[in-house]
């Protein structure tokens, strides 16, 4: 088997997006920045509702698909085609944007913490426009395995064998077959994770210590693993928590413009002429 390793960590950025919702950028800050297929991941954490309560009001995507993973809190979403969710405590959203869909994701809570995450993962082609929809998967559907030593993993997305025991997360396959794990481990805990040779791989931590093959990965940073079979994680003197992310990358061009990822500046173009003319959320004729 062949240790991952780490390429290179990124710093989170402080910044703000929706009507003002401060999170910290911990990939995706600009395209050189990005892990294919994975385009950002953003964390948000505040006890402070001025930090949070003005929320993500309604706004447009095309082109991927959006993962927001609520630690913490109560947030309601509602979209053009009159789905309406309540994400919960540990619960996920999971929106395939496709052609085009316009939503909104507002916090619940007038006080309180409220802490989570939301990724970015790209479609192909193929995919990009396709008709647009969303699943809501509770914190009790998602499958955990306590370690031995005390920490757990939680699987968001995917499937991992660990300690002999097959963890299959709700979402799973498609495309890109990502790999989403919340791992908690306790003080100087050691877990060894598989993964797929070829695959991108990264992490990121947001609690306590870590190592990788012996490589420190500082607070609230990214670490973008090289090729291999499987990575080693080991924890500090205060434990660790982070996520671990993995997926088949998709090997095409990229154009953005803000919430629309496609393949050609052509087709973003095109995007933004649907979304003048109010056509983005339409069938394709």
């Amino acid at each position: 088997m062949k240790e991952r390793r780490v390429l290179h960590t990124i710093r989170a950025l402080e910044t703000s997006d929706g009507a003002g919702v401060r999170l910290k950028r911990a990939l995706g800050h600009n395209p050189a920045v990005r892990l294919d297929p994975f385009l950002m991941l953003d964390a948000f954490s505040s006890d402070n509702p001025d930090d949070y309560i003005a929320g993500f009001p309604a706004h447009p995507h095309r082109g991927f698909e959006t993962v927001t993973y609520l630690i913490e809190g109560h947030m309601k979403h509602r979209d053009h085609l009159g789905n309406e969710g309540d994400l919960k405590q540990g619960g996920v959203q999971w929106m395939t944007a496709g052609r085009g869909i316009i939503h909104e994701e507002m916090p619940q809570q007038q006080d309180g913490l409220l802490r989570g995450f939301q990724l970015w993962i790209n479609l192909p082609a193929a995919e990009k426009m396709k008709p647009a929809g969303y699943r809501d998967v509770a914190d009790t559907e998602m499958p955990r395995l306590d370690l031995p030593g005390g920490g757990q993993v939680k699987a968001i997305a995917g499937e991992v064998v660990l300690d002999g025991e097959t963890l299959t997360a709700p979402m799973a396959g498609g495309v890109t077959d990502p790999l989403y794990l919340d791992v908690v481990l306790r003080p100087e805990e050691r877990l060894t994770v598989p993964l797929t040779a070829g695959h991108n791989a990264f992490l990121y931590l947001f609690e306590g210590g870590l190592a990788v093959a012996g490589e420190a990965v500082p607070a609230e940073h990214t670490a973008v693993l090289d090729d291999g079979d499987q990575v080693t994680l080991e924890a500090g003197r205060r434990g660790a928590r982070l996520l671990l992310l993995a997926g088949k990358p998709l090997g095409e061009p990229i154009a953005q413009y803000g919430p629309f990822v496609m393949n050609t500046q052509e087709e973003i173009e095109q995007a933004l002429r649907d979304y003048r003319a109010g056509t983005l959320t339409e069938p394709a004729a």
